[in-house]
């Protein structure tokens, strides 16, 4: 199966998709699906919702079958088994064909009523649409610290600026879509990315709300690897740290055998202590052992990029059927305005 599908020939393209990555997200589905159609339909302009079923294990399958039965604007692409949440953002964006893609979370934590503050920046001229986050509501203090403390650091080590207080919930035109797209490596950062394509980028402020229904699959050990993961992917710094920690490491132990050296031809050679010199083998032990690490890192995400894999393969995809737009269809402007 081909990394990328193909152009959908199709015969009315909708002004507007929303892509929806889910991953058991069964018990929330219906009312999250209630309020964007709701939404949608009130911007009157032709729009598609496109589920990414992400290897759910509970009932988001059947839920989303439904959905789509009911409703033409739904698109389902079940993946083959759960690739994780920056490849199904991808796998959404592929199929994806609208004139600006919203991308939303299904557990109603953005709320899908900014969205038409979202549309109305892109008709503004905007490529890029962020929505930041003014409250985050139903999160403990240690998430949020450790959020906090993530963005400061990619924004001082970064090659690119990403904004604080913003996940994926943004809107993107056609032309920053169809760079995302152009990036298929396998380590997906997607904040990153969205960063990294630039393009001319506004932010919508927002209150984001406690989770609907469920429990969200992320605790802090794979939050500790997605942090990894964002680090890695955009900037060498670690590599420079350990080589800067190698060097110090040197010109210390460099001293401190000239002061042994000097004390012995001053005052002798009395026997050293083997408490300090374990310290100080297990000390180097333990810097050889994070470099190498770090080194692995890296190593390891040249290995993965090697092997030329596809990012995600389809099981099954149901495209959607979206209606006549019920006004004339938006053309957004051909500059951006600058930025004030």
């Amino acid at each position: 199966m081909q990394d990328r599908p193909e152009p959908r020939a199709r015969q009315e393209t909708p002004t507007l998709s929303v892509v929806v990555p889910v991953y058991n997200e069964g018990e929330g589905l219906p009312a999250f699906h209630a309020r964007l159609s709701r939404v949608m339909n009130d911007l009157g302009e032709s729009w598609e919702v496109v589920y990414v079923n992400d290897g759910s294990q509970d009932g988001s399958l059947a839920a989303l079958e439904a959905l789509r039965a009911d409703d033409p604007a739904c698109a389902v692409v079940n993946l083959s088994r759960n690739f994780g949440k920056e490849i199904a953002m991808t796998a959404g964006l592929d199929h994806a064909g609208g004139a600006a893609v919203v991308m939303i979370d299904a557990d109603l934590q953005d709320p899908p009523e900014v969205i038409p503050d979202l549309v109305a920046a892109w008709r503004q001229g905007w490529d890029m649409v962020y929505a930041q986050r003014r409250v985050r509501e139903g999160e403990t203090w240690m998430k949020r610290a450790t959020a906090d403390l993530f963005y400061r650091t990619m924004q001082r080590i970064g090659r690119v600026r990403m904004p604080r207080n913003t996940g994926d919930f943004r809107l993107m035109s056609r032309r920053v879509v169809d760079a995302l797209l152009q990036l298929r490596e396998q380590h997906r950062f997607m904040k990153g990315l969205f960063a990294w394509v630039g393009f001319p980028a506004i932010a919508v402020p927002y209150d984001r709300a406690p989770r609907h229904a469920g429990r969200s699959s992320f605790n802090y050990c794979k939050l500790w690897n997605f942090a990894l993961e964002g680090i890695t992917s955009f900037t060498v710094m670690p590599l420079k740290v350990a080589t800067y920690l190698g060097l110090a490491t040197a010109l210390l132990a460099a001293a401190y055998g000239g002061q042994i050296i000097v004390r012995t031809l001053l005052f002798g050679n009395p026997v050293p202590g083997y408490p300090s010199l374990m310290a100080v083998i297990l000390f180097l032990g333990g810097a050889q052992l994070v470099t190498l690490g770090i080194i692995g890192e890296y190593l390891g995400r040249v290995f993965n990029e090697t092997k030329g894999r596809p990012l995600y393969l389809v099981e099954r995809y149901q495209p959607s059927r979206p209606l006549a737009p019920p006004r004339p269809h938006f053309a957004p402007p051909a500059r951006a305005p600058a930025e004030p």
